[in-house]
């Protein structure tokens, strides 16, 4: 796969070219090519500068108070249509992880000793898939929370241990789990001194990005089963909209008082205000929840998918 792909992206050659090349079927080569993007063997950056959303961007970082906004290109379907719809699920999710990728590769060029925070979801694991091409064996990546249940790519430990790996770097999780079962077990965890000693590391990061996840009942804290039904009730009664890192938030940005805040194992709100946060914001879904997360504070920058982005700037305009 990896020779297919050098021949073809590097080497200049064509499908049926590299297919005779390596003694194989042109649709041998099509598959391989494919796995390789699917993998993240092979990544795909293009320059920003090239890209037309510059005024999106400075309305939403002047919205918002941010230092940084980089916004995909619009696919410009209408936002009514279901995000479960085949074409369209995943495109923004691989839109803003293949961006973020591409910040994440620049950070590591100009800081060769960076500390990298990180949280979960399916846009880290987009991110993971999209990064490679960088060497950056003094670097440390951090999970930013503990794990969850679920043994899945987007789950904290894979995302940190696939960055480490793509870049020869240290990684770092939680040995904890994502939300423990009373307030008193939580400060048992947090005594120990392993924990300790990540969140010390996790404190210092020079970027770290982290998800928007929305308050819903498809939503993958649900689906994963890291919140009951009536968990999700009491969050909303309790005028949450939204959670990231663990953190479950209402629509001015601020902590609702609910036990799982009480109970998440992960950097604060208070924390990750004092770091370099890009927030990921992936489908028009989230655009509530990434609302009320904006107006917190805690992100220095913003990665959006287009559609969802031109949606913020209109919030910008309004009195």
């Amino acid at each position: 796969m990896a020779r297919a792909a050098w021949l073809y992206h590097i080497g200049g050659l064509n499908q049926e070219a590299v297919a005779n090349r390596l003694g194989t079927t042109r649709a041998r080569v099509n598959k391989m090519l494919a796995e390789a993007r699917e993998t993240g063997l092979v990544s795909v950056s293009i320059a920003p500068g090239n890209i037309g959303l510059l005024e999106i961007e400075n309305t939403i970082k002047a919205r918002y108070g941010l230092e940084t906004c980089i916004c995909t290109p619009p696919l410009g379907w209408d936002i009514r249509v279901p995000e479960t719809e085949p074409l369209l699920s995943k495109f923004a999710f691989k839109a803003v992880g293949a961006a973020a990728a591409s910040h994440l590769r620049a950070h590591l060029n100009e800081n060769p000793d960076a500390v990298v925070g990180t949280g979960w979801g399916r846009t880290l694991e987009q991110l993971t898939l999209n990064f490679a091409g960088v060497a950056a064996p003094r670097a440390k990546f951090i999970s930013l929370m503990g794990s969850l249940n679920a043994n899945s790519s987007y789950n904290p430990y894979e995302v940190v241990l696939s960055l480490a790996r793509a870049t020869g770097g240290e990684g770092y999780v939680m040995p904890v789990p994502f939300i423990a079962d009373s307030v008193e077990d939580r400060q048992v965890l947090l005594s120990q001194r392993t924990v300790r000693r990540t969140l010390e590391i996790a404190r210092s990061t020079t970027v770290g990005y982290i998800s928007i996840g929305e308050l819903k009942e498809n939503s993958l804290l649900r689906r994963q089963d890291m919140v009951t039904a009536q968990e999700v009730s009491e969050l909303r009664l309790a005028g949450a909209v939204g959670d990231t890192n663990g953190i479950f938030f209402d629509a001015e940005g601020q902590a609702v008082r609910h036990s799982l805040n009480d109970r998440t194992i992960a950097l604060g709100f208070d924390d990750l205000r004092k770091s370099n946060m890009i927030a990921l914001v992936a489908g028009a879904s989230k655009l509530t929840a990434a609302r009320g997360f904006l107006k917190s504070g805690v992100a220095k920058g913003l990665i959006v998918d287009g559609d969802t982005a031109l949606l913020l700037a209109e919030d910008g305009a309004k009195p």
